[in-house]
């Protein structure tokens, strides 16, 4: 039976990997990919895939750096949140582009997914860190914080993109394609975003 304290630690991680999925970075990279398919099915499964790939790098970089005892240099991880912002770019000027295949192609879409969550993973690592051994008192607790935090990401972006395929589901009912406008906007959106992203980060990393 698990210690009351050890459960608090872990009620904690899950609530807080559930309030994660849900920063404008994470839902605005997903909306890119989400918005391109016609079936709820498969946009549910992209933040499926998203958590996935967000919870593997946090479990590979969390458990190394805090096993050999380490921390990550505030530059260092201040870069790989720029890392994110251009990807928001990518993604979005990627949307505008016209594709032929709306809607199809579903391994590519998890595949995408499951890259962008690695990517996002990679960038919170620093923070999930300190927020670890803040919480943790043995390695073993460290582990299952961070497996819990990525199970709450992986069950929060599940709603969210099913929550957010929806409307791109109703409006495309009866249609072959999805309506351009909706796949425009969220492509907007994460352009915009990015654009802000990359400003704030990079003033703390070069001013």
């Amino acid at each position: 039976m698990l210690e009351s304290g050890l459960f608090s630690i872990l009620l904690l991680g899950f609530t807080l990997g559930i309030k994660h999925s849900t920063e404008p970075d994470h839902i605005i990279a997903v909306s890119t990919i989400a918005s391109q398919t016609k079936r709820l099915f498969r946009s549910s499964l992209s933040g499926v895939f998203w958590g996935l790939g967000h919870t593997l790098m946090l479990l590979l970089m969390g458990v190394t750096v805090i096993a050999l005892k380490q921390h990550i240099p505030n530059p260092f991880a201040l870069s790989l949140e720029l890392v994110v912002g251009i990807m928001l770019l990518y993604l979005g000027f990627n949307g505008f582009r016209d594709n032929q295949q709306l809607g199809s192609a579903t391994q590519h879409y998890h595949k995408k997914s499951f890259i962008i969550g690695g990517i996002h993973g990679l960038a919170g690592s620093a923070a999930l860190i300190v927020l670890t051994t803040a919480r943790a008192q043995t390695e073993v607790q460290a582990f299952l914080f961070i497996l819990i935090f990525g199970a709450g990401t992986i069950i929060g972006m599940l709603l969210f993109t099913t929550v957010l395929g929806l409307p791109f589901l109703i409006s495309s009912a009866g249609q072959k394609k999805i309506p351009l406008i909706l796949v425009r906007a969220s492509s907007a959106a994460s352009i915009l975003y990015g654009i802000y992203y990359i400003y704030e980060v990079s003033n703390n990393l070069f001013f």
